[in-house]
């Protein structure tokens, strides 16, 4: 096993084997770290519990819930207004967080009561929100706090409102992913099969997985309703708690993120026969595939295609346009979950980037078997890194840009390489065929950043240039232009006068056609 020993890890020799370099020939039965075990003492790692997993990451998208965590307020901190689920009832979800915030005479004494009175006082403040989810915490779990008991008190009191609870304390896995399945259970055995739906096509379907990061979601919809689909329920992307309670009338389940919400697929299949479909929204080819079986399992292939001909003829010439300038940059996709897998191919193939490496913070072993699996030689793939493991890593990589999450982003910032947000991105939505062409677009401003480039000059012994950074100048001077074009194209840049620039297109327009693509898409 070619195992990679961070020098910073060497006082932790178990770390080794959560590490390894992809080489020539390897597969995953020479390459693969190991993954989804507990963090080892001392490594302070960044990894979220598994409470953050069914809160942060599958409860909060759902749009007309009161979200109550049982527990210290430092735990709905935790996981307040970090995502971008947006929502079409003003964000409810995002707006407002709720807390019992537990205190010390509360582990003595019992917070059941107080969780009580947290729940009704929720319930009057906001009138209009009849549902509330409960999320059990640490804390509480351990003094052993009957969420369940609370919660079926206070619905027989106030018959109007349903409640949903959530028994996934931090320490209920190894990461964020084993809330994933804690949720995912408890939603199908308590609520999935209460609530009938109004069905209104003969092609119905469960969109799960999704959850409407900046708008993933409505790019979907919009291909799933050109084909003359009803997504009887997203779970839970922008989805309503009783919509999600309808889940058993679907013909199909449509899964997006494998890792997160498999478990509720597979149950449905089990329990009321409904098939799995794992789709792939990310990318022209991967989606095109995905639109493909879709269509293909209801019988409506020529809709899928219609769509993919429209939408490829719209936008593959603009993702051609940044793939020629993406050729070979180097990436650190670091995403944490299946985007590690949803993306390590398809930039690589459709973007001309070079992935180097490659790690999973919360995701299964399956999340990384997929990640190397899907890319290529002399990639890097770490389990659970620490902060100094990442330094060491961009150290020695040397990347052109990180796709990561805020906490590691930040830090990638202070050592001069730029990063992308691959948990809430920089300028979404990134599904979709346009998505796809937003997210080369915030790689390339991101690699080419004169910011980022200018970042990396020492004022007190650097020589400062004018141009430095400036990458259109630059392009223009390899294509020989005039001195006097490049110039004037510089002056543009700082003073924002686009006269300037209009009449040298007038006269160079086949040195400026690249441009002015760019400058639209942007």
């Amino acid at each position: 096993m070619p195992y990679h020993e961070f020098d910073c890890s060497k006082c932790l020799p178990e770390r080794q084997k959560h590490a390894v370099t992809k080489g020539a020939g390897d597969n995953l039965a020479t390459a693969l770290p190991l993954g989804y075990l507990n963090t080892i003492p001392g490594s302070i790692s960044e990894r979220g519990c598994a409470y953050c997993g069914a809160k942060h990451v599958i409860g909060t998208p759902m749009k007309d819930v009161i979200h109550m965590s049982h527990g210290p307020v430092g735990c709905t901190y935790d996981t307040w207004q970090t995502k971008r689920y947006i929502s079409d009832n003003n964000n409810f979800q995002l707006k407002y967080t709720f807390a019992t915030d537990v205190r010390e005479k509360h582990i003595v004494f019992g917070a059941e009561g107080l969780l009580k009175q947290n729940i009704i006082e929720a319930f009057k403040a906001c009138p209009d929100i009849k549902r509330m989810t409960i999320y059990q915490t640490c804390a509480t779990a351990l003094i052993g706090d009957d969420i369940n008991a609370v919660a079926a008190e206070v619905m027989e009191e106030m018959p109007d409102v349903d409640i949903f609870t959530c028994n996934s304390p931090g320490f209920g896995g190894p990461s964020q992913s084993g809330g994933h399945h804690k949720i995912n259970i408890a939603w199908i055995n308590d609520k999935v099969g209460t609530v009938e739906p109004e069905i209104t096509s003969d092609y119905v379907i469960n969109y799960v997985g999704e959850y409407n990061i900046q708008g993933d979601q409505e790019v979907m919809l919009d291909y799933f309703t050109r084909m003359g689909i009803q997504v009887l329920s997203t779970f839970t992307g922008n989805g309503t708690y009783d919509g999600l309670r309808a889940m058993h009338r679907a013909h199909l389940n449509v899964l997006e993120c494998a890792r997160s919400a498999e478990y509720i697929c597979n149950e449905l299949r089990v329990r009321y026969g409904i098939p799995r479909l794992d789709i792939d929204g990310f990318g022209f080819e991967p989606l095109s595939q995905s639109l493909r079986k879709i269509g293909m399992f209801f019988g409506i292939e020529d809709r899928a295609e219609a769509i993919i001909a429209e939408e490829t003829a719209r936008w593959k010439p603009e993702l051609d346009w940044y793939k020629e300038r993406l050729k070979g940059k180097k990436v650190c996709l670091w995403p944490g979950g299946s985007k590690l897998w949803h993306w390590a191919h398809a930039i690589e193939e459709e973007m001309g980037v070079k992935v180097v490496s490659v790690y999973t913070k919360f995701g299964h072993q399956g999340d990384m078997e997929k990640g190397i699996a899907r890319c290529g030689e002399d990639a890097l793939a770490i389990d659970d890194p620490n902060e100094l493991e990442g330094l060491e890593a961009l150290e020695k990589l040397q990347p052109d840009i990180i796709f990561t999450g805020k906490r590691p982003g930040e830090v990638a910032k202070k050592v001069r390489v730029p990063y992308l947000n691959a948990h809430a991105y920089h300028n979404g939505p990134y599904k979709g065929f346009e998505g796809w062409v937003r997210f080369a677009r915030d790689i390339y401003n991101g690699i080419y950043s004169p910011m980022h480039q200018l970042s990396g000059l020492d004022i007190s012994k650097d020589e400062i240039p004018a141009d430095r950074g400036f990458v259109t100048q630059r392009m223009l001077s390899d294509a020989k232009l005039p001195e006097e074009i490049a110039k004037s194209e510089t002056l543009r840049r700082y003073t924002g006068k686009d006269d300037i620039i209009s009449d040298l297109r007038k006269k160079n327009a086949p040195y400026f056609t690249p441009i002015v693509k760019a400058e639209a898409a942007e």
